[in-house]
């Protein structure tokens, strides 16, 4: 995940003195005292005051309205309540009709307020309440335009018979499809029933059907306590293929014959993170191929991790993004940060139990060449900060205050945290770094920390026990990389860059330029090797041996055009075109969308052809693309 840059939304708040009359949108004002300053109070990116009630379990009744874009919902909330007469919650863009206390069938409906509006956050939902109560019941509706929601038109799927759905939460988005307290420092479980238009399947992160049934209604129950940004829904025409015993893939129909073939290692990736960490709390590894217009890679949702198709190349070349969110299920899932500050807790451990789980499955060098590649983004990241007077956004633990949270899913939080903990175990040893790792989840299990939680185990379970000293607060508080960073040499990668450079500098091309003998990560290694400048000619000769502009590789296409893009090699132009048509993999789009406007032609024809491609991506997406070509929708 990148920097996420969101649009300023205006929301129209309705407030009324008069009692509830049950029809929607309508809102009541909370009492006759006013509420004071502190409901805006704002904690870790939410409005909620968790020491006073939290929710403990959400039980969802949702009926899912796909043509119109709308869902329909209750949202009931078990609470532990400390004796308090206000509840609070995150609500954006929602429409809430009325809220009750109390059992189902016997709900007495109460006052609420919706408070004053920001653009980030969303508003405040407080509830006057009983200090004895113990369930809160938010019956609302979604907006069609709401952030977390990625409808498709028919036309936008495979088969074109259904429209599609899917979430997106983290990291503070939950709150504008669910009435919720959106922070990962309350974890919960949740239930769901959903209704669903004839033809489509809905999922949820946790237990799920793997076919339709007559009714249209589906329930559900996620029995270990996450974070609230895990809450995920999808709904479309799906199939679903078995792996093993406790793994599968759901895909749309047209793609779930790739989509098995391509993930076939999962079995193999959740044995060696079994082998590696200890035992998948979880249940069962099931995946899910989305779309393109999903703007990620992948997302972590237990049971169900959300993936997209730029992912299936053919060849099982890009399954590191599989390992990545199935380390989540230890990284991030089973432990998690308490603020979005510490992110890095969940990135980076998970990137270096990525680098683990591949280096088990497909062996030492495959590991460190991707791990050199993502060092390579690294030290990119950390320069362009630094030259744009970000140097505190290259700190592990951050500062967000006020800030969009998704400022800080950048290569910071997941590769330079990754490279704190492979110099770590460079340090104290494999062995023993293994076993540390070991004991802090098993420390930490279903519970979430700070950064500074963190550091007090580090000392007292690894660094002190074996008399290590070590430059933590530089890594942490520091800007930058730290000299002291571990450095990983590949031979495979050196050869490929050398063979650039002979390329770049020599008069002719090579006759025997094969990629069926280079991985995904060598090729990219061969095109960076260029260092950004290419003639046409020689790019031209390259397309005509190896056909990097339609080679199905996301990843190497990237690379190639940005390259293309850089010197003027306009005749990669349609292939640039039908890929921003097609992929909304914001990973993608922004260097893409970057390097284009850097020069007055492109900049124009990036417009036009993002006028076409627009209504492709998830917000997400559009709001970043936007920033950078500098339009407003």
């Amino acid at each position: 995940m990148f920097k996420l840059i969101l649009p300023l939304i205006a929301l129209s708040i309705l407030f009324s003195c008069q009692e509830n009359t049950g029809q929607d949108q309508v809102q009541v004002q909370s009492n006759s005292d006013q509420e004071n300053n502190e409901t805006q109070k704002i904690t870790n990116h939410s409005y909620s005051k968790l020491d006073e009630v939290k929710t403990t379990h959400l039980n969802l009744e949702l009926t899912l309205n796909m043509n119109d874009r709308v869902i329909d919902g209750v949202a009931r909330h078990e609470v532990k309540n400390n004796g308090f007469e206000k509840a609070y919650f995150d609500v954006k863009n929602l429409n809430i009709s009325k809220v009750t206390t109390g059992k189902k069938g016997e709900e007495k409906e109460v006052q609420f307020e919706i408070g004053e509006s920001d653009t980030l956050l969303g508003a405040p939902l407080s509830i006057n309440i009983n200090k004895t109560d113990e369930l809160i019941n938010i019956y609302y509706s979604t907006n069609p335009d709401a952030e977390a929601l990625g409808w498709l038109d028919p036309e936008l799927t495979g088969s074109g018979k259904f429209p599609f759905l899917y979430t997106q939460g983290q990291a503070i988005l939950t709150r504008s499809w669910i009435p919720v307290q959106d922070t990962p420092e309350n974890r919960i479980t949740y239930s769901a029933k959903v209704k669903a238009p004839k033809g489509i399947l809905p999922l949820m992160s946790a237990t799920n059907p793997t076919e339709l049934n007559d009714s249209g209604v589906y329930t559900y129950e996620m029995q270990q306590a996450i974070p609230c940004y895990l809450l995920a829904l999808t709904a479309g025409e799906l199939e679903y293929r078995q792996l093993s015993h406790n793994s599968g893939v759901y895909a749309e129909p047209h793609l779930i014959d790739a989509s098995a073939k391509e993930f076939k290692d999962i079995p193999k990736m959740i044995d060696a993170a079994e082998g590696l960490y200890g035992k998948y709390a979880w249940d069962v590894y099931d995946v899910l191929v989305l779309p393109y217009s999903f703007p990620f890679g992948g997302m972590e949702n237990p049971r169900l991790t959300f993936l997209t198709p730029t992912l299936i190349a053919g060849d099982g070349s890009l399954v590191s993004t599989v390992a990545h969110e199935l380390a989540h299920s230890w990284s991030g899932n089973l432990v998690t940060n308490s603020t979005w500050d510490d992110f890095w807790l969940n990135e980076g451990f998970t990137v270096y139990f990525e680098n683990r789980i591949m280096e088990k499955v497909y062996g030492e060098e495959v590991a460190k060449m991707l791990a050199i590649i993502e060092y390579q983004e690294l030290q990119n990241t950390v320069q362009q900060m630094e030259e744009e007077g970000r140097a505190e956004d290259t700190h592990l633990k951050l500062d967000l205050d006020e800030r969009n949270p998704d400022d800080g899913m950048t290569d910071i939080a997941y590769v330079k945290g990754a490279f704190f903990l492979k110099t770590l175990e460079r340090e104290v040893g494999r062995e023993k770094f293994d076993q540390f790792i070991n004991d802090y989840f098993n420390a930490y299990k279903f519970e979430t920390l700070t950064t500074e939680d963190f550091l007090k185990y580090l000392e007292t379970n690894l660094l002190e026990p074996n008399n290590v000293e070590f430059n933590t607060e530089e890594w942490i508080y520091g800007a930058g990389i730290p000299d002291n960073v571990v450095q990983i040499e590949s031979d495979r990668l050196a050869k490929v860059q050398a063979l650039s450079k002979v390329i770049k500098n020599g008069e002719s091309l090579p006759k025997d330029l094969k990629r069926e003998d280079k991985t995904t990560q060598e090729w990219m290694a061969f095109i960076r090797g260029f260092e950004g400048e290419l003639s046409v000619e020689k790019m031209e000769a390259i397309d005509a041996q190896l056909n990097f502009k339609n080679s199905g590789n996301s990843e190497i296409m990237t690379e190639w055009f940005v390259l293309g893009i850089k010197n003027d090699y306009k005749a990669l132009r349609p292939e640039i075109k039908a890929f921003l048509k097609k992929v909304g993999r914001r990973k993608f789009l922004e260097p893409i969308y970057t390097t284009l406007i850097q020069t007055e032609e492109n900049h124009e024809w990036a417009k036009e052809v993002y006028s076409e491609a627009r209504p492709f991506y998830h917000a997400i997406s559009f709001n970043t693309v936007d920033e950078i070509l500098g339009v407003e929708y």
